[in-house]
């Protein structure tokens, strides 16, 4: 395990490197930002959304929680949302879950109190949603398609937010992307789209990416 001064160690070495490779970097950060893309993700720590991406500093708006969860009542995230779209203006949304997420298995399964269990009543919501199909599913498959279809239930809450619909009720170029993140072969898999022309009553559930 790494003490926290090999974080500040490495931060001295990562800050060493983007001076010597730019010596404008840092000058040019405090500038201010304008990233394309706002990603809403999982809090799990093997899901970095700037690093499996490769996006420098500057480029994504970031916000995660437990099993990438969009809640309308969460100021929070609404705020965030609010910044990114009116602020920043960004183009993109991406909603990225990843299979083998303990929140969405809490959520199917239980085993959790709390905060924990109080945040994942959206997820719970979700598995009711589409209980018929997971039912019908083999066991060890229902998380992963659980996955999926959470992916697909945020997007569509996103899309019905004030925000996001101010935006294109001004035709305001913006995007929706719900994507999957497989940690078996570090890709990201998606799902679906939404933008101002797409009837969200008419959206249908992705197909099943993992197999």
């Amino acid at each position: 395990m790494r003490e926290y001064k090999h974080l500040l160690l490495a931060n001295k070495a990562w800050a060493a490197e983007r001076l010597e490779e730019n010596p404008d970097y840092f000058t040019r950060q405090i500038v201010g930002q304008q990233p394309e893309f706002l990603w809403i993700g999982c809090s799990d720590s093997r899901v970095a959304p700037d690093q499996l991406t490769n996006t420098e500093p500057g480029g994504m708006f970031i916000h995660r929680n437990i099993a990438n969860l969009v809640d309308p009542g969460d100021q929070n995230l609404m705020s965030v949302v609010q910044f990114a779209v009116e602020v920043l203006k960004v183009g993109h949304i991406i909603v990225c879950g990843h299979y083998a997420c303990g929140g969405i298995q809490a959520a199917l399964e239980g085993g959790v109190d709390g905060h924990v269990h109080d945040w994942l009543a959206i997820a719970r919501n979700v598995v009711d949603n589409h209980r018929d199909e997971l039912d019908a599913l083999p066991e060890d498959q229902r998380a992963n398609r659980l996955v999926e279809l959470n992916v697909h239930d945020q997007l569509v809450q996103l899309a019905r937010t004030d925000v996001v619909q101010k935006a294109f009720a001004a035709g305001q170029p913006l995007e929706l992307h719900g994507w999957v993140y497989d940690l078996r072969d570090g890709l990201l898999k998606p799902l679906m789209e939404i933008d101002a022309n797409t009837p969200l009553e008419a959206v249908t559930k992705p197909e099943k990416v993992l197999v």
